[in-house]
């Protein structure tokens, strides 16, 4: 009976320590991209909304290695230029990847990520003259992210964030034959995290 007394003591002394692997964040950006283009290709900063969930791997006082899968919806970005280019697009980023943590105990904790996986777009039915597109409707390509940022705990459970991202993928469907290779799609962002 004082054998299960004192385990059930130190399994609850080290209920915090498990209440701590695991993170939700929620954040709220904006995406800026560069189009190389020999025609001019304007699109507008789109609002990213994300969600990251990571759970730690391994660490200590000084650094912890978290895995995670990051989520980012880009609802609408319009095109403008030429007549012909698709009107708007959205885009949906999922990358499952790395994080490194520095002084994860601390009350600032700064962060470098790094990930890839997969991105779609959705091209819109129209043209920015208005016409039917010829682009396909749904598009996916390979995505590749990194970034970083800082967390700043204000309790035990709960941290505001701030980081920046680069997500670089296949261009979207813009109806123009000289967009070739990908596109860097850099978000800047903050948030709440929550450790549970």
């Amino acid at each position: 009976m004082k054998r299960t007394l004192i385990a059930l003591g130190l399994l609850a002394l080290a209920a915090p320590a498990w209440a701590q692997k695991h993170e939700l964040a929620f954040t709220l950006g904006s995406t800026a991209n560069d189009l190389k283009t020999a025609v001019n290709v304007r699109t507008t900063s789109g609002k990213a909304l994300q969600v990251n969930y990571g759970y730690r791997l391994w660490g200590n006082s000084a650094v912890a290695l978290s895995g995670e899968v990051h989520f980012l919806a880009n609802p609408l970005r319009q095109v403008s230029g030429a007549s012909f280019l698709t009107r708007d697009f959205a885009s949906l980023y999922i990358t499952p990847g790395l994080r490194l943590k520095l002084n994860p105990n601390g009350r600032i904790q700064p962060y470098a990520a790094i990930g890839g996986g997969y991105a779609l777009y959705e091209q819109s039915t129209s043209t920015v003259a208005g016409a039917a597109n010829p682009a396909p409707r749904h598009l996916t390509r390979g995505a590749f992210q990194y970034g970083g940022g800082v967390d700043i705990r204000v309790l035990k459970w709960f941290a505001v964030r701030g980081e920046v991202r680069n997500f670089y993928t296949g261009s979207p469907a813009l109806n123009l034959s000289s967009l070739r290779g990908g596109q860097h799609n850099v978000v800047a962002s903050g948030g709440l995290v929550f450790r549970f």
